[in-house]
């Protein structure tokens, strides 16, 4: 207590606790902000498995004929099997970004933002690669053996290979436009609904002027 003026000293209220409050929230921030997106990463990069076994479902595959020793010629070599691989690649990609898009922005880029969106185009690289990574690597082990064990004339599929390089970048194009153009939508809109709400008030048709009279008249 102060002499001097009789009042006691109290400690401020929270203010012991206020720092390490704060430095609790910043650390709650950061762990969910990691969370969300090595979850968007996780579960894209899951659906991309799914896709890689899709691509082996539905790509054609250009016909070898075995030479003997192990080795093998394509039949056609005016194939368009490996062209056509690349477009079912192209087309599963921008399927499942769309549809990581529309579920990512709906579960986690309307709540939690930026980070939220950085996570889903990191999950549509990871989903592009992991969907590649099956669909060549997938009964390749059982290709070699098949092939080793095929006398010269033996007919077999050669396992599906992604051509081009560029195709990856469709699955992460497509979920980032997909969450984007939702986003921008609602903003347009909210601001549209500002605008208008602005403009009302200044539109509305002005009350006329009251008198009182002292008289009742």
């Amino acid at each position: 207590m102060h002499a001097a003026s009789g009042i006691p000293d109290f400690p401020q209220p929270g203010g012991e606790f206020a720092p390490a409050a704060g430095e609790n929230g910043v650390i709650r921030r950061v762990l969910t902000a990691v969370a969300v997106f090595a979850v968007l990463v996780g579960a894209s990069a899951l659906l991309g498995a799914a896709a890689g076994f899709a691509w082996i479902a539905v790509a054609p595959r250009a016909l070898l004929v075995a030479t003997g020793g192990g080795g093998a010629d394509v039949v056609n070599s005016e194939t368009s099997a490996f062209i056509a691989a690349d477009g079912w690649f192209v087309v599963l990609s921008i399927l499942g970004g769309a549809a990581c898009g529309l579920l990512g922005w709906a579960l986690a880029v309307r709540r939690h933002g930026a980070v939220a969106m950085l996570g889903l185009l990191a999950g549509g690289v990871a989903a592009a690669l992991a969907a590649r990574s099956v669909g060549q690597h997938a009964g390749l082990a059982a290709f070699g053996r098949r092939l080793a064990a095929s006398r010269p004339g033996t007919l077999l599929r050669e396992p599906l290979s992604l051509g081009g390089h560029g195709a990856i970048a469709f699955w992460p194009l497509a979920a980032g436009l997909v969450a984007g153009g939702i986003e921008a939508a609602g903003l347009l809109r909210d601001r549209r609904l500002a605008a208008a709400g602005r403009l009302r008030p200044a539109l509305a048709p002005a009350e006329p002027a009251r008198h009182d009279r002292a008289d009742g008249w």
